[in-house]
C-alpha cells in the first residue's frame, strides 16, 4: 500500500445490488455492510467472523449485529421469532437482495465489509471511541478520512447534501478497505475459512 494514490471519484447511488453487480466496466472489488456466509437455523452457533470482531473493536464490539440465518433470510418468513436486533430487521430487505445474487465465484469481487472495522484500521488498529450518531463520533470518523485519504475533502464538500454524513463516512471508510482488498493488504477475520452451506466464506475484511 505504501506509494498507492487514491483518485475517488464522486459518489454514486445504485438502485440494486444487480445493477452494481452488471456495471460496465465491472469493479475489480466490492466490499458491501452487509453480512455473507449465512448459519442455516435460528438457535446456530454465532459466525465465528461476528465473535472475532466484536472482541477486535472491544467497546465498539456492538456494531457488528448478529446476522440473521438463511431460514430467516427466505421471503415469506416471519422474522419477528428470530430475536434479530433493530438494524438487522430494517436491513432485511438488503440482505436478501445480497443473499438472492451472491455464489461462491463471486467471493473473488465481492466481500463483506464493516466501517467501523475500516475505521479500526484507519485509526491504527485502535477502536474508535464514540458512535456515528453522536457529533464527536462523526468528526472523529472525518478527522480520520481526511488524514488518511487524500483529495477525499473534495467527494466531502461536493456530494448530495441529502445523504447523511455517517452514511457517506461509513461508504468512503468501506472504499478504503476495498482498495486494500485490492492490493492484497487487507485483514480477514477469521484468519482460517469457515464456510455456510452454500459454499459461501463467512468472514469480515478490513
Amino acid at each position: 500500500m505504501h506509494a498507492a494514490t487514491f483518485a475517488p471519484e464522486m459518489p454514486r447511488i445504485f438502485n440494486s445490488f444487480m445493477e452494481m453487480l452488471d456495471e460496465r466496466p465491472a469493479y475489480n472489488t466490492l466490499v458491501v455492510n452487509v453480512p455473507i456466509g449465512y448459519r442455516d437455523q435460528p438457535g446456530a452457533a454465532p459466525r465465528e467472523c461476528d465473535l472475532e470482531a466484536r472482541k477486535l473493536l472491544g467497546r465498539r464490539g456492538s456494531s457488528i449485529p448478529s446476522a440473521p440465518t438463511m431460514a430467516t433470510l427466505r421471503e415469506g418468513v416471519d422474522w419477528r421469532g428470530a430475536h434479530l436486533d433493530a438494524v438487522s430487521v430494517m436491513r432485511l430487505p438488503i440482505y436478501r437482495e445480497v443473499v438472492a445474487a451472491m455464489a461462491p465465484y463471486r467471493q473473488r469481487t465481492v466481500y463483506a465489509g464493516n466501517p467501523e472495522l475500516s475505521f479500526y484500521d484507519l485509526n491504527g488498529s485502535t477502536p474508535l471511541r464514540w458512535s456515528k450518531i453522536r457529533e464527536e463520533g462523526r468528526e472523529e470518523r472525518r478527522h480520520l478520512i481526511v488524514d488518511k485519504i487524500q483529495g477525499i475533502q473534495r467527494i466531502l464538500d461536493g456530494s448530495d447534501p441529502s445523504i447523511p454524513l455517517k452514511h457517506l463516512y461509513d461508504a468512503i471508510a468501506l472504499m478504503w478497505s476495498a482498495r486494500r482488498v485490492f492490493g492484497h493488504a487487507a485483514k480477514r477475520l477469521p484468519g482460517e475459512g469457515h464456510w455456510d452451506t452454500e459454499g459461501l466464506r463467512m468472514e469480515w475484511v478490513f
